[in-house]
Parts: structure tokens; C-alpha cells; sequence
């Protein structure tokens, strides 16, 4: 991923640093178990773990890759260099896929914890938000129009139900890729005993794949992406959701504009959402890993290699942009800007219209048919779109209504209070 969508934690481990060193812990705590179970000379592994603080050099290894055009071989081919005649049994019994295949799931294990963290981050925002503005009154709408009134609160309570939802998802989908392989050619362990797959699991934190055929099943690897996919696409619901409320004609809320920042090339004025623009194009990058790691679960027999040039591009560019969305979007969370009063002013755009619901069912509980009350209601809502008259004078001048319902009754039905008396239960359910 470019360095523009990408913070240096979850590049490093992604980097050809990380991997090798994985690599090689592997390897040697493989030696570990070869030398207790008797199948390599004793002091073996004493003298492999030696080489556990050097720097394996990355371009040595692809000048090696270059002539092997092996990366397996090249690495060990390179690491013989450091441990000497010893390292004729670093890999014993072992297959290519026991190396990448349990490396490339311990990344990703590694890369879970640091989205964990970001995650918890941005839960934090979206709380300390929601009761901020737990009671601060605006207008819900559907298909885009004036509804019935809600609270910003509850929006962000929301949001924060959906992301808790989504680390659930995350931490299943880390437990889901904790497992490793060292299980020798077609996954028998003819040629190695499942020991050294259960040594080397332990120490790395891994659980041993019941059964690998070589290389870990691509189904635990589609429902990691797939997982991430969804926390992308709920980080998209919400930058639309912002990106809508900065639009000029709402504006009851926008993303910080920081002192000097520039909105348009052209138009001084500008002040654009985009961060959560940014974010919505990020969501997208984020979902198109989740069909090519779908099509990595069908390989050909005990084995191919179909499915390792796609996660060579998937595994870090998924994680990487995930990573800095989260941490993009807990920022923009935390330091938006919310305008009161332009809810009020839009909660009040059409003349207490979003109260028609309250009238239809005083109107029933007064004894009038739904289908008889429903029409009173639209003749009269319909009159206040046209007119832009308040719907409450209408509604109190109408004889059908005023037959039916007191003035009392009626200014019942426009308390804004109603529509709130069930907030905190709805907080108490989100948070506990």
C-alpha cells in the first residue's frame, strides 16, 4: 500500500523484516522439537538460536531468490550462512508451506491486535460523542426526507452498537486464523512428527491446523477478509452519514477544518468533508480482498500456489488500509463539529409536519377508523406542504380533527419530549 494510506506499525509487520525474522522462529523452534524428539544431534538448536538477533538481509536473499527462484530455499540458503554446517538441518522434514502458511497466519494475528486497538479507540470516541449529545434533538430521516425526531445521540450510540458488533466479528475472526501447519509434504507427517507442529504452534500461540493437507484451509483466510470487509463497510455508512449532515443545505454537523487547511483550488470558501470522503473510497479497497479470498479457497487437490500471489497483495494491503481507516475515522469522530441549533432550525423546516404520526394515532385512539384518520392527517399534511403553513394551525382548524381532538390534545401531539422519553433506555441497552 502507499505510504499515504499507511501508518508504520502495521507496515512493519508487513515488512520483509518481520517476515523473515518469523521465518526463522519458526524454523528454529522447529529445531527445538527435532532435538528433543532425538531426530537432530543434541546442541543443534543451541547453535541455530545463535543467529536469533541478526538482520537478515532482504536484498541478499532476493539476489539469492533470483537464481532459485525460490523464496523458501533463498531464505534458508541465506540463513546457512550465519549458522554453518548446521543449518543442514534447519527445515527437516519440513515443506515450503509450513513456513509461509504459519508465518502468513501469525501476521495477520499480529495485525488483528493492532485493529483491536484501533478499534477500542474509535468505540471510545463514538461513546464520549453519543452522550455528549445524548438529548440534542434533530430530525430522523427516511429515504432521505424529514421523518420523526431523534437525537445526534442516538446516531452515534448507533454507530458505536454497530463497530462493538464489529470487534466482536474481529476477535472471532483472529481465532479463526490462529492456527499453523507443520505437517511435511501433502500434510501427513511422514516425513515429520505432528510433535514439532505442536511445539512450534505453542511457542508461536498458534493452535495446530486439524488437518492442513499441506496448507492451511483458505476458508479461515475468506472469513478474516470478509470480516474485515464489513468493518470497512461500516466505516463507509458512517462517513456518508457525515457527509451528508456537512452538506451546505444541512450543516448540522462537519469534520474539523484545521487552521490553514485548504478546501478548494478554486474557491476559497470551500469547506469539504473530506476525510470522510477519503474514507468511503478506503471502504471500497478494503471489500474488493474479500472475492479473490473466496476464489483462494479452491485449490487444486492437497495443494497449489494460486492463492499465494493474491494474499502477497491482499494480506498487507487490506490490513494496512484498515488500520488507517479506523484511525482516520476515531480522529474525524473526535474532533467533529456539531451544530445545535441548525438541527433545531431543520428540525422545524416543515412547520411540525414530522408530527402527523402522533395525530393519526390520537385521532384512533379517539375512536376513528385508521384508514378515515389516515386520511384526515395527509389532506391536512398535504395542505401545509403546499402552503407552507404551520400544521398545527391547519389540523386545529379543521372540522373533522377538531370534532375529535381537544386543543389540549392536540398541543400533546407536537411535545417534542415525547419522542425522547425512551432515550436512556435505549443508551442503557448500547452501553450497559
Amino acid at each position: 500500500m502507499i505510504p499515504r494510506y499507511s501508518r508504520p506499525e502495521m507496515v512493519k509487520i508487513w515488512s520483509e523484516d518481520n517476515k523473515y525474522k518469523i521465518w526463522y522462529m519458526i524454523e528454529a523452534h522447529a529445531c527445538s522439537a527435532q532435538e528433543i524428539l532425538g531426530a537432530i544431534p543434541s546442541g543443534t538448536a543451541e547453535r541455530v538460536w545463535r543467529a536469533k538477533d541478526l538482520k537478515f538481509n532482504s536484498e541478499k536473499i532476493a539476489e539469492i531468490e533470483s537464481v532459485t527462484k525460490h523464496d523458501v530455499i533463498a531464505f534458508l540458503t541465506h540463513l546457512a550462512e550465519f549458522v554453518g554446517e548446521d543449518a543442514k538441518f534447519i527445515h527437516q522434514g519440513m515443506t515450503s508451506s509450513d513456513v509461509l502458511d504459519t508465518c502468513f497466519n501469525i501476521q495477520l494475528k499480529q495485525s488483528c491486535d493492532l485493529l483491536l486497538s484501533e478499534m477500542d479507540k474509535l468505540l471510545q470516541s463514538l461513546k464520549n460523542l453519543a452522550f455528549k449529545h445524548k438529548k440534542t434533538i434533530c430530525i430522523g430521516r427516511s429515504h432521505g426526507i424529514h421523518a420523526e425526531p431523534t437525537t445526534f445521540g442516538i446516531k452515534m450510540a448507533q454507530a458505536y452498537a454497530e463497530m462493538k458488533r464489529n470487534r466482536d466479528r474481529l476477535v472471532d475472526a483472529q481465532k479463526e486464523i490462529s492456527y499453523g501447519a507443520i505437517s511435511g509434504a501433502v500434510g501427513t507427517f511422514s516425513t515429520i512428527d505432528p510433535y514439532v507442529e505442536k511445539y512450534v504452534c505453542e511457542k508461536m500461540g498458534l493452535i495446530p491446523e486439524p488437518v492442513s493437507s499441506q496448507v492451511i484451509p483458505r476458508d479461515r483466510h475468506a472469513f478474516y477478509f470478509s470480516i474485515l470487509a464489513i468493518i470497512a463497510s461500516s466505516i463507509e455508512r458512517l462517513s456518508v452519514e457525515i457527509r451528508h449532515l456537512q452538506r451546505s443545505e444541512v450543516l448540522e454537523a462537519e469534520e474539523f477544518f484545521s487552521h490553514g487547511q485548504k478546501g478548494s483550488s478554486a474557491m476559497p470558501h470551500k469547506r469539504n468533508p473530506v476525510l470522510s470522503e477519503n474514507l468511503t473510497g478506503l471502504s471500497r479497497l478494503v471489500r474488493m480482498n474479500v472475492i479473490p479470498s473466496l476464489e483462494n479457497i479452491c485449490l487444486w487437490h492437497e495443494r497449489d500456489i494460486s492463492h499465494s500471489s493474491v494474499e502477497r497483495n491482499i494480506g498487507p494491503d487490506a490490513n494496512i488500509l484498515l488500520d488507517f481507516s479506523l484511525n482516520r475515522l476515531s480522529g474525524l469522530i473526535s474532533n467533529l463539529v456539531v451544530y445545535p441549533e441548525n438541527m433545531r432550525t431543520n428540525l422545524n423546516k416543515l412547520s411540525g409536519l414530522v408530527n402527523s404520526q402522533r395525530v393519526l394515532l390520537a385521532l384512533i385512539q379517539e375512536g376513528e377508523s385508521r384508514e378515515k384518520a389516515y386520511e384526515i392527517v395527509q389532506r391536512c399534511a398535504m395542505t401545509a406542504w403546499d402552503t407552507k403553513e404551520e400544521f398545527f394551525e391547519i389540523l386545529a382548524n379543521d372540522n373533522e380533527v377538531s370534532l375529535l381532538l381537544s386543543t389540549e390534545q392536540l398541543e400533546g401531539c407536537f411535545d417534542e419530549n415525547f419522542h425522547l422519553k425512551n432515550v436512556d433506555i435505549i443508551f442503557d441497552r448500547v452501553f450497559g
